[in-house]
């Protein structure tokens, strides 16, 4: 009882706080405050309410951070160690001297580690496990760890990727890669790398993500976390690789996996997606019937949907129309582009809403892409009526030039290219000129009192002319000898540029 009272009390100084905090709620004590204070509280709790549920507890917390794994080297333990570990019968009391010790005390028989699943990429299918998913280990207090792994690969999977067809210069189909996310056995895990993580394969460093930089202010760049390529520096033998990954320990928990996929390209997956997800018109009509059915308990009453033609996420003319099953609304993007930009940078997202948007739920829109067919490229918009049938939306600045169009009153058309002789300006009139006349014989008259008519059949008005003399011309136009006098009065002075100065024409 002693001897494992104080194997427990050193594998509880060994904890962290998150194993601290597990330990101390799970017996229903306080996990608040800092480290010191939970080490002394469960400490105590050790020393006062010792129990198996107790010490089982702490073994279970114990194994979960230091694991037992023989693909890892000796960065798991203490150097100088040795090995021995006893057989699954054994108890933890009958340890024998040659067992594996660690921090100075004899380590119990380990349980199976957490099972760690990551999940399914669509640009990656899984050919073989070469390393399963095995946590890194720290093993001194240092914030920069290293942690090494090996295998080999067997004749036939070095043949595989000897024989593979070439993506792009350098990059093959069947490619070895490794993957690391959070040490969790809750859920699927997506790839997360920790903090300064630096891969060295075989002595050689690889490449590997960099940051995206953030187009928008105060948010940090962040790292696509996607699967490393090793292949290039792997030995296609017998011969054993060694992987050795850099890391920052921060307090976070990973694990790591090496894996034999194939990698497909967009043009693949699309040519999936068109082979195996395409929704029929027939469906997508009732789809919309459904969402416009006509609810009694509404008070609003929906008579129609708008769906854009225009993909959000390149601002074009849709060419191969997609949604996702899980969305609530009808609006498509694009297949092609979505898929090379998650290839690029995979986010899965849906550009709409921002919902998920894995490839397994993708789906062709086949009554959208008869639509497109249908339409011309100026259509832009299209309203789903409550019987499934659309109509298209015109453009609200075409609707107004059509109606500016349909107002506009008819003018006639004045022709005021033409130059004349005497070096005026054309002035055609189709309307009467007349300042002040009773009749066609005094209107003409009188706009000789304060008007030279052009040879054109226009009119040049003097606007020099006050209203007395106005007058005067005006009083005059039934006169003859006035208008005898007003023919032999000088002409008009010119000026330099050879106008009639004061003359204007009137239209």
């Amino acid at each position: 009882m002693a001897a494992e009272l104080v194997e427990a009390m050193n594998m509880v100084k060994s904890f962290r706080v998150s194993d601290l905090q597990t330990l101390l709620a799970s017996m229903g004590r306080s996990k608040s405050g800092l480290k010191q204070d939970l080490v002394g509280r469960a400490l105590r709790l050790v020393q006062t309410e010792y129990s198996p549920e107790l010490l089982k507890n702490v073994r279970q917390l114990y194994e979960s951070r230091f694991p037992k794994t023989s693909g890892w080297l000796a960065a798991r333990r203490p150097e100088g160690i040795s090995v021995a570990y006893s057989s699954l019968s054994s108890s933890p009391t009958a340890t024998s001297q040659g067992a594996d010790y660690l921090n100075g005390i004899s380590k119990p028989i380990p349980t199976p580690a957490p099972e760690v699943k990551l999940v399914p990429l669509p640009f990656y299918q899984t050919l073989e496990t070469l390393l399963p998913p095995t946590e890194l280990i720290a093993h001194n207090n240092e914030k920069l760890q290293d942690s090494q792994c090996i295998f080999e690969l067997t004749p036939n999977q070095a043949d595989q990727i000897r024989n593979a067809s070439e993506l792009r210069p350098g990059i093959r189909s069947i490619q070895v890669v490794l993957r690391i996310c959070y040490t969790d056995s809750i859920g699927v895990q997506e790839d997360q790398y920790p903090p300064n993580i630096a891969v060295k394969v075989n002595q050689s460093y690889c490449h590997v993500p960099g940051y995206y930089p953030s187009n928008k202010p105060g948010v940090e760049p962040r790292r696509p976390c996607r699967p490393v390529n090793i292949t290039p520096w792997l030995h296609l033998s017998n011969a054993t690789n060694r992987v050795t990954i850099t890391w920052g320990n921060f307090g976070k928990r990973y694990s790591v996996a090496v894996y034999l996929v194939r990698v497909f390209t967009a043009a693949d997956l699309f040519s999936q997606l068109k082979l195996c997800s395409v929704e029929s018109a027939e469906r997508c009509r009732e789809r919309i019937q459904d969402k416009l059915r006509f609810d009694p308990e509404s008070e609003i009453a929906t008579t129609g949907l708008r769906v854009s033609l225009i993909c959000p996420l390149v601002k074009m003319r849709l060419g191969v129309p997609c949604r996702v099953l899980t969305c609530a609304h009808l609006q498509c993007f694009d297949a092609v582009f979505f898929l090379q930009m998650n290839e690029k940078k995979p986010t899965w997202t849906c550009p709409v809403c921002d919902k998920p948007a894995p490839f397994e739920l993708l789906t062709i829109d086949g009554l959208l892409s008869e639509i497109l067919k249908e339409t011309s490229e100026d259509i832009e918009e299209i309203e789903y009526l409550t019987d499934g049938s659309w109509r298209p939306i015109r453009d609200e600045k075409e609707r107004d030039r059509e109606r500016e169009r349909s107002n506009t009153p008819e003018y006639p058309v004045v022709d005021i290219c033409i130059p004349e002789a005497n070096g005026h300006s054309p002035a055609h009139s189709s309307t009467s000129l007349t300042g002040k006349s009773g009749s066609s014989s005094s209107g003409m008259a009188g706009v000789t009192g304060g008007a030279a008519v052009a040879p054109g059949g226009g009119a040049v008005v003097d606007l020099t002319l006050d209203s007395s003399s106005e007058e005067e011309g005006g009083g005059a136009g039934g006169d003859s000898e006035d208008t005898e006098d007003s023919a032999d009065s000088p002409a008009p002075k010119r000026g330099r540029y050879n106008y009639d100065k004061d003359l204007v024409t009137a239209y």
